[in-house]
């Protein structure tokens, strides 16, 4: 396992008739950064729970950074977490309250100046965090997350209310971080996000694992597609016509014609446009993105939001 900084097996949590996370093999490599994705209600939360020790599975195991999950006094001195939003003291300084953590875990003092440098929050350490906006604290959490100065870092959801400002700074965040070669695993419902930051997913459904290994593997594994334009634009219905004939797959949007091919098409495509009299001015290969391959692959409406449950 010196490879991986999470492995489990079969691991599965009930809250009473509900099966919240059912049997699943997780396999996160080492100095990733890892996208864990689905749907609200989905069973991250409750998966990313079993492995801080905050609550027991029912059944199955596994192992964080090399110690078994049964132990987790083992490697939470090395684990640096946000689960569901950072909690802290609102009339204290951001400072006050990292210096606070800081003692409890018996962490010398000044990484609590290391760690608000890392989240751009130095020049305003000495205000009270009830002055703090909602991305300034989740900045904070992340801060906090930071003090142990951590080989994992697992989030939950960390740009979770964030405005698209917010969203590019809590990325560049956890890009810096990764570049120190900290692992990180991180749940979000916000596909693109995932897309730019991961080059690893987990994909949960109604908890269970449809999906895990590199994104690219993921995306090239949905069907190929060409993107077509043509120099007339009342030519794209000839042309989807004229490849119906084929059983190829068509689709229109505006003055582009996305045809369900592989690359490999493109040549016949051309020869075929050209035999009817249409001129093409583009073809090109087209790259599904991680949102466009999640939904191709689960089949759900293009939303991850859904009613919160007890297997959040």
């Amino acid at each position: 396992m010196s490879d991986l900084a999470i492995e489990t097996k079969a691991l599965t949590k009930n809250f009473g008739a509900l099966v919240a996370v059912d049997r699943i093999d997780l396999a996160i490599p080492e100095g990733a950064v890892s996208g864990f994705v689905g749907p609200n209600g989905a069973g991250k939360t409750t998966t990313m729970r079993m492995l801080l020790g905050l609550i027991r599975p029912s059944s199955g195991g596994g192992a964080v950074l090399g110690q078994a999950l049964s132990a987790p006094e083992r490697f939470l001195a090395r684990v640096g977490a946000m689960i569901e939003g950072p909690a802290f003291y609102a009339p204290l300084s951001g400072r006050a309250n990292l210096s606070a953590l800081a003692r409890l875990g018996q962490i010398p003092s000044r990484r609590v100046e290391e760690v608000l440098a890392l989240v751009n929050l130095t020049d305003r350490a000495g205000d009270a965090v009830r002055e703090y906006s909602h991305g300034m604290r989740q900045r904070l959490g992340i801060a906090a997350a930071l003090l142990p100065d951590p080989s994992l870092l697992v989030l939950d959801e960390p740009t979770n209310g964030l405005d698209p400002a917010g969203i590019a700074g809590m990325r560049n965040l956890l890009l810096s971080v990764a570049a120190r070669g900290v692992t990180v695993f991180v749940s979000s419902h916000l596909l693109a996000e995932v897309e730019q930051i991961c080059h690893h997913v987990v994909i949960i459904e109604s908890g269970r694992v449809g999906f895990q290994g590199p994104i690219d593997a993921f995306v090239a594994a949905q069907s190929p597609e060409l993107l077509v334009r043509t120099e007339r634009r009342e030519d794209l219905p000839r042309l989807a016509a004229k490849l119906a004939e084929s059983n190829r797959p068509t689709r229109m949007e505006g003055e582009w014609l996305h045809v369900s091919a592989p690359e490999e098409y493109a040549a016949e495509l051309n020869r075929l446009a050209a035999a009817i009299g249409i001129t093409l001015v583009h073809l090109s290969t087209r790259r599904a993105s991680l949102e466009e391959a999640f939904f191709a692959h689960t089949g759900e409406a293009r939303s991850l939001a859904r009613p919160k449950d007890a297997a959040r």
